[in-house]
């Protein structure tokens, strides 16, 4: 199936709902993340109001392409209107797909107990009687949801893997925001570097009397480099390595990345290697940045 069948798939417009303490805001956040237009409790009766910013209008203004709203039991109109609402927004051809989470009662209580949060269907009878209550009240939400997840057994990172697999418009998933900077280790290791690779076994333009003052974007610096045979050899092993782990972290649903490469000095073997390595990843399909932190110094 190709990419354009595959996104008209993906619903658009995309409610969620569930119990307290089961993972919504974790969901939203996954769902920002995913390029969809979010609202956090959202009035049940402004449904319709809302939905009109997902249809194109006559006065030009852009419509929302993708939005996901949440809705719950906190919304006092929820229980009562949500229905009613729904068949609202059929009659105007927009059928949201609607996402239900829960967990079990053991996973819920631990959660709030954890938060110290007050449960919202809480009247004094203790948390345990709550999440029951809650559960029961939500029983017809539940029943018209396209979609159940349970989160007992999810963390906050396999929940998000799993939303984005799914709901992804990317075949891939999150698009990674690759950046490369290279450095020189006599100034220090970058703090915020994720992958670290180092150059400084390769062969120094600095000890070249004619290169030594030039930076490693020179024409004459990247041919020196070019000709030397564990410098290929070197920039080969590690694209290959990067082919290999950046599919993986944006499985995981990681949308920045940043490799570090790093030389003495910073100013010859990094800065060329890290423009190669970029070149070689935004050819790849990766959007690469790359930014030489110390040729200057």
């Amino acid at each position: 199936m190709d990419d354009k069948k595959k996104n008209e798939l993906r619903p658009n417009f995309v409610i969620i709902t569930g119990l307290s303490g089961s993972g919504m805001t974790s969901a939203t956040n996954a769902f920002e993340d995913l390029g969809y237009f979010c609202v956090d409790n959202l009035p049940v009766t402004m449904l319709s109001t809302f939905a009109r910013l997902l249809v194109p209008s006559e006065e030009e203004i852009p419509a929302i392409e993708k939005a996901a709203l949440v809705i719950n039991i906190r919304e006092r109109h929820f229980l009562s209107d949500f229905p009613d609402e729904l068949k609202k927004l059929k009659k105007k051809g927009l059928s949201p797909f609607v996402l239900f989470f829960e967990a079990s009662d053991n996973i819920l209580r631990r959660r709030f107990s954890e938060t110290r949060r007050p449960h919202p269907a809480d009247t004094s009878n203790g948390l345990l009687d709550a999440i029951r209550a809650e559960k029961l009240a939500m029983e017809k939400v539940r029943r018209r949801a396209d979609m159940i997840i349970d989160t007992t057994k999810h963390t906050v990172h396999t929940l998000r893997r799993m939303l984005v697999n799914e709901f992804s418009h990317f075949e891939d998933g999150v698009p990674l925001q690759v950046q490369i900077v290279s450095f020189g280790h006599k100034h220090g290791v970058p703090n915020e570097v994720d992958l670290l690779f180092d150059v400084r076994h390769l062969p120094n333009p600095y000890f070249e009397k004619k290169l030594k003052e030039l930076p490693g974007t020179d024409p004459k610096v990247i041919k020196f480099l070019e000709k030397q045979e564990e410098v290929q050899e070197t920039i080969e092993r590690f694209v290959d390595l990067l082919i290999y782990l950046l599919p993986q972290y944006q499985k995981e649903g990681k949308s920045y990345l940043t490799i570090g490469i790093g030389c003495t000095g910073g100013r010859h073997r990094s800065v060329m290697s890290a423009n190669k390595i970029g070149d070689i990843l935004q050819n790849e399909g990766y959007n690469t940045s790359v930014v030489h932190r110390d040729v200057k110094k």
